[in-house]
């Protein structure tokens, strides 16, 4: 992750394959950011630092599963 201090160096997931169809993340020491690859330009989500580690562990166990 980038440590800049503002979040203008986004990276994706190495198991992106093409790096088609995923999202891009840019951190700094405020702000966690997440926009769609395909559209960079577009809308971006802002998280704080303990926000986005939240949404990380409720994504991992499974929390935001559909049924």
């Amino acid at each position: 992750m980038s440590t800049k201090s503002d979040p203008t160096s986004w990276v994706r997931s190495s198991y992106s394959a093409q790096g088609a169809n995923c999202v891009e993340v840019s951190t700094n020491a405020r702000t966690c950011a997440v926009r769609d690859s395909k559209n960079p330009t577009g809308t971006v989500l802002t998280f704080t630092p303990g926000a986005w580690t939240a949404l990380l562990q409720a994504v991992k166990t499974g929390t935001h599963d559909l049924p």
